[in-house]
């Protein structure tokens, strides 16, 4: 592409070399016609050139100030004197087109309700069309933010795991040390909900839920009589909790003489708050629990299940569903559910998930968060420190258990095409474990992905997740 002062001296040299022409005609006729054309011909040429120029500064100016107006947005609780300085510090930093073309006038900020619109202008010097007259060509663009144009329901699905005490051993001994995962999630996670606080302007703009998982989910025992809940896995016999005994305690086989089902718990008063899977294939939709249709309760979890030998489940924090981050209340509660998560139990992500999206779906057991308001986006925020290793049906609870996976495959599927936008973040100590595909296919796209080796950088991980769901968009 040719440079604009080639495109001048080219310019310039057609010129000169019809001026030339024009002093060397003899015949009277052809000097008048080409002395009448001239002016023209350098008024075209000039416009041409000056027009790409403006083009230039236009678009040096339009990118400017769209970064002066997200700086603006982003930050609350300025005034308009303060918005005009910070405009025009990143204006001033980000406009690169040189001196020649001009110096933009001082920025212009206009709050108005829930937006503000910055504007500028330049009068930028002409060069051949000040030929006749016109010296400058008046530039201007404007930019608006728009605050609360976006409303955000987010649900946080954390891990806590009995290894997310590392690098200490389990249970944690060390609150204060931000090397060990749980406690660098904790911050992480308070970080994040500032940010998302500072967003919120008018009462449920974001709203939040936070799922801590293990095997299973913990619900709170206050929820033990609720009509979403059953105990019909937990009774089941041959399945259950309970064993083969016959009538002298020893245990036995089933089909043998004597040999009968003995319940463990029959009154379920053992019950600590937890939840294991749906029946399938409720434990990968968002289909809210009807009390006709068993199938999509939520079965309370024993501490044992004799069609799960491996099973020993753990899940000591509650969660909590989604809650307005500006109701003085809901936002202790949040703070509260994050200082008391407590490392310990095997890694069941697909149930974690399932509660994610299930705590934002109408009609949802905990807290019916009602319908989704209009230009709402839905967010789950995924992190796990490990593989998956077991659930209701299989798997050890020490090693990587592809049953698992595969159940965890269908409730990310499912959940991205309801439109949920899902971050997945993987926490592998110095990469001893390598990636986690699940985890790396559940993300909504590779730049929703995160595959971190040091338990510090779940701070840096949560930070880059927020400003990208907080980001204000440029409407204008």
């Amino acid at each position: 592409m040719m440079s604009k002062g080639k495109m001048f001296r080219d310019l310039i040299g057609r010129t000169a070399r019809r001026v030339g022409a024009f002093v060397a005609a003899k015949r009277g006729n052809v000097a008048m016609i080409f002395a009448l054309s001239l002016i023209p011909l350098c008024v075209a040429a000039g416009t041409g050139l000056d027009y790409a120029r403006s083009i230039v500064v236009r678009s040096s100016m339009a990118e400017a100030i769209d970064s002066a107006a997200l700086a603006v947005g982003s930050t609350t609780g300025l005034t308009t004197a303060q918005m005009q300085t910070l405009a025009q510090q990143y204006f001033t930093a980000n406009y690169k087109a040189d001196s020649s073309y001009g110096t933009p006038a001082a920025i212009t900020v206009t709050p108005s309700g829930q937006s503000v619109t910055i504007s500028v202008s330049d009068q930028m010097p002409t060069t051949l069309m000040a030929v006749v007259g016109i010296r400058t060509l008046a530039i201007t663009t404007s930019t608006k933010v728009v605050w609360g144009q976006m409303k955000l329901w987010v649900s946080l699905v954390l891990d806590n795991t009995g290894s997310m005490c590392e690098p200490d051993s389990q249970p944690c001994t060390n609150d204060n040390n931000a090397n060990i995962k749980i406690n660098a999630l904790k911050t992480a996670t308070t970080n994040l909900l500032t940010m998302l606080k500072s967003v919120a302007v008018n009462s449920k703009d974001v709203m939040v839920s936070i799922v801590p998982f293990t095997t299973g989910v913990n619900v709170g025992t206050a929820n033990k009589s609720a009509s979403w809940l059953t105990y019909a896995p937990w009774d089941l016999a041959g399945s259950g909790y309970g064993s083969y005994k016959k009538s002298n305690g020893n245990s036995c086989t089933k089909g043998t003489s004597g040999c009968n089902w003995v319940a463990t718990d029959s009154d379920h008063s053992t019950w600590n708050g937890c939840v294991m899977d749906r029946n399938q294939s409720y434990d990968v939709q968002n289909t809210v629990p009807s009390a006709g249709t068993v199938a999509t309760l939520f079965p309370a979890a024993p501490a044992g299940l004799y069609s799960q030998s491996n099973w020993s489940l753990t899940c000591p924090t509650k969660l909590i569903g989604m809650t307005d981050v500006l109701d003085s209340t809901g936002w202790t509660n949040l703070n509260n559910t994050v200082t008391n998560m407590t490392a310990g139990g095997a890694t069941n992500q697909a149930i974690g998930l399932a509660w994610g999206w299930m705590l934002m779906t109408s009609g949802s057991p905990i807290v019916d968060p009602g319908a989704l308001p209009a230009n709402t986006q839905q967010v789950i925020i995924l992190l796990s420190d490990g593989l998956n290793t077991q659930d209701r049906w299989s798997g050890s609870g020490s090693s990587q258990d592809s049953g698992t996976d595969a159940r965890m495959n269908l409730v990310c599927s499912n959940a991205k095409a309801a439109g949920i936008t899902i971050y997945a973040v993987f926490v592998d100590l110095n990469g001893t474990q390598g990636n986690s595909t699940v985890l790396q296919n559940c993300a909504t796209d590779s730049s929703k992905y995160f595959d971190l080796t040091a338990a510090s950088q779940i701070i840096s991980a949560f930070n880059q997740i927020g400003e990208q769901i907080t980001n204000l968009r440029v409407a204008q």
